[in-house]
């Protein structure tokens, strides 16, 4: 099947909190509506515009419509969860909550049917920022990923990218609760697509012998296959960021990113950060 419009969304995403337990992350989330949609992997890495998948794109409005809706909230940290209202909710007209969430003016300003004509037009703060950092320098785009790692709790972050290094570009140390360490090799790259999972092969390959674990950071998408792999069981564990991932990431720790809350939370992206990078 095609991948349906923003609205069709609406349903299965609401099916998957509930079976998620009542919340999930924005992986979570569109690992479980692709399977309950039945989508394959050609149409769940079908692209949006620039690294986006139609998937992600339309999942994100359909998060929104919901949220204005009352059935669900998400945190600071990225996790969506049920509100009391979505948790005794199981089934939605869909053509309802459209109607009751454009009659709400102040909430979505200028913001007009995403299934028209228009939806090429609609732009969000995560596509714009995505943008912005795919075209900063390759030097740039790694001082961003040290930072990153830095502000989640990393320490001796080091940039160590060479020729022949497997695409290991550097590496970092974490530390759990100041008594457990893990060293790990992350690559970051700015992929336009999806990464397959003979990047993860590769990628594993160089790391084996040489840290606990590994982590890919890349503005594009992963495929299924690709996360399959990185969590393959008896294999060296890879955790994936993707660029959906990487801009929440940075909304969170407040890197180039400021959150101004008024009526509504307003996403305010800082462009000078990224130009002098």
């Amino acid at each position: 099947m095609a991948v349906p419009k923003f609205d069709g969304f609406f349903s299965p995403l609401l099916k998957a909190l509930h079976e998620l337990g009542g919340s999930a992350t924005v992986a979570e989330q569109e690992s479980a509506v692709a399977k309950e949609l039945r989508l394959s992997e050609k149409e769940v890495a079908e692209i949006h515009r620039g690294s986006r998948t139609k998937v992600s794109y339309r999942l994100a409005w359909a998060r929104n419509y919901l949220k204005w809706y009352g059935l669900i909230e998400n945190s600071k940290r990225g996790v969506w969860s049920l509100t009391t209202k979505g948790l005794q909710t199981k089934e939605i007209d869909k053509e309802e909550v459209k109607r009751t969430v454009r009659g709400m003016k102040s909430l979505i300003g200028s913001v007009e049917d995403a299934d028209s004509p228009k939806e090429d037009a609609l732009d969000t703060w995560e596509d714009e920022l995505l943008e912005l950092i795919k075209k900063v320098p390759p030097d740039a785009f790694e001082r961003l990923c040290k930072r990153l790692l830095r502000e989640s709790g990393f320490t001796s972050v080091e940039v160590t990218g060479r020729p022949g290094d497997g695409g290991i570009d550097g590496k970092g140390v974490v530390r759990l609760g100041g008594i457990l360490s893990f060293h790990v090799l992350f690559q970051c790259k700015r992929y336009k697509g999806t990464v397959s999972p003979s990047v993860v092969r590769d990628f594993r390959g160089a790391l084996v012998g040489r840290a606990d674990k590994g982590l890919i950071i890349t503005t594009g998408t992963f495929s299924r296959d690709a996360q399959a792999e990185a969590q393959r069981d008896g294999a060296t564990p890879i955790d994936l960021i993707d660029g959906e991932s990487l801009v929440e990431k940075l909304k969170e720790l407040g890197i180039g990113v400021h959150v101004q809350t008024k009526t509504v939370e307003e996403v305010v992206i800082d462009k000078e950060y990224f130009s002098k990078l």
